[in-house]
C-alpha cells in the first residue's frame, strides 16, 4: 500500500471549517439558552450536542486511521458509527416529540447537523495541517477543494 501524504488544507477551507463549527453550535446553544425548554429538555439538547461532536469527531478519525493503515478495532469502528447514529436519533426523537414550533425544530436540526459536519471539518483539516507539517509540507492555494 503506497503512502498518500494529504496536502495541507488553504487557509480560506480552515477557516470556513472552524466558522461552520462555530456558527452551527453557537447558534445551537444560543437557541437552548434562549428557549422556554425546562433545565432537564435543555440539558438533554445539550447533551446531544456534546455526544454528537465527539461521535462525529471520533468516526473521522476512526476512517482515517484505516484508511492510512492505522489499526482500529471493529469494535470501536462500530461503535462510533453506533454512537453517531445514536445522537442523531435520539435528537429526532427528542424534536419529534417536543412541544416547540416546527420553525423551531428545523433550527435545532439543521444546527445539530451542521455542527456534525464542521466537526468533521475541522478534525480533518487539523490532522492534515500536522501531517503535512510533518512532511514539510506547505498550504494549497490552487483554489481546488
Amino acid at each position: 500500500m503506497s503512502k498518500h501524504l494529504p496536502q495541507r488544507p488553504t487557509t480560506a477551507f480552515v477557516g470556513a471549517s472552524w466558522a461552520a463549527l462555530v456558527v452551527g453550535a453557537g447558534t445551537y446553544l444560543i437557541g437552548l439558552w434562549n428557549s422556554t425548554m425546562q433545565l432537564n429538555e435543555r440539558g438533554y439538547y445539550f447533551t446531544l450536542l456534546m455526544y454528537g461532536l465527539f461521535a462525529a469527531v471520533s468516526l473521522q478519525k476512526s476512517v482515517r486511521d484505516r484508511l492510512e493503515g492505522v489499526k482500529v478495532t471493529g469494535i470501536y469502528f462500530t461503535l462510533c458509527w453506533v454512537s453517531l447514529l445514536l445522537s442523531v436519533a435520539l435528537l429526532t426523537v427528542g424534536l419529534l416529540n417536543a412541544s416547540l414550533v416546527l420553525s423551531e425544530k428545523g433550527f435545532f436540526a439543521m444546527s445539530f447537523v451542521l455542527s456534525l459536519f464542521a466537526a468533521v471539518a475541522v478534525q480533518k483539516n487539523v490532522r492534515d495541517v500536522a501531517v503535512s507539517q510533518d512532511a514539510g509540507g506547505g498550504y494549497v492555494d490552487s483554489g481546488k477543494e
